[in-house]
């Protein structure tokens, strides 16, 4: 790949060990390099906003409602970044909160270098990308659950996989809480997915939203 089609990636991260071991693996990679790595926020706000990287990997160590507004913030750019939220564990909450967010990619620290390849390739040619074990349980099942659900319940899993709280849920449909809650235990029976996060994530995955890679 020619200098011009190489794609950049800038690091923002706690640990100098991480920064420096993804400089020497992706200068193994012709098809992109680590350019630029920072140990801030700030810092990495100032990389996103000069352009000088297509991907900025954000350590989630900087905590994830700090991680969170900084990613809402970024899309007041004309041409931000892909970023790619990274960490030593990552639960199903907050990958949805990054994603949500704005984040293309989660992946974890102690994942395999073929993934973390993968990854970034899939985020460099425009893509999402999570990796199935940032999830406990929510896509190792076979489920067909969804084709079973009442209209009743496929409108509420629609505004969980929008981020609705219950309360919300019930002012929306017009209902109780306590029978929203109904609902998403027939839910969760019927497909197999465990928590309202776990939820979220499905549908984000069958919506062609994010991909999951096993």
């Amino acid at each position: 790949m020619t200098e011009l089609n190489r794609k950049t990636v800038g690091v923002c991260d706690t640990q100098p060990i991480a920064i420096q071991g993804l400089r020497a693996l992706l200068s193994e990679f012709g098809d992109m390099c680590c350019t630029h790595s920072v140990g801030s926020l700030e810092e990495g706000w100032q990389l996103a906003e000069s352009r000088a990287v297509d991907i900025l990997m954000i350590d989630k160590a900087f905590g994830m409602h700090v991680v969170l507004e900084w990613l809402i913030r970024l899309k007041a750019l004309a041409s931000p970044p892909a970023v790619v939220v990274w960490g030593i564990a990552v639960t199903e909450a907050e990958a949805l909160r990054f994603l949500q967010g704005g984040a293309k990619a989660i992946i974890r620290k102690t994942t395999e270098v073929e993934k973390l390849i993968s990854c970034l390739q899939t985020v460099a040619e425009g893509g999402s990308w999570m990796e199935d074990r940032v999830l406990r349980d929510a896509w190792h099942r076979e489920r067909n659950g969804r084709s079973e659900l009442t209209a009743r319940e496929q409108q509420v899993m629609q505004l969980v996989e929008q981020g609705f709280k219950n309360r919300e849920i019930a002012s929306e449909l017009g209902i109780r809480p306590g029978t929203v809650k109904i609902h998403l235990k027939h839910i969760f029976e019927k497909t197999g997915v465990r928590g309202r996060y776990g939820l979220a994530l499905t549908g984000l995955r069958e919506k062609g939203v994010v991909s999951l890679v096993c």
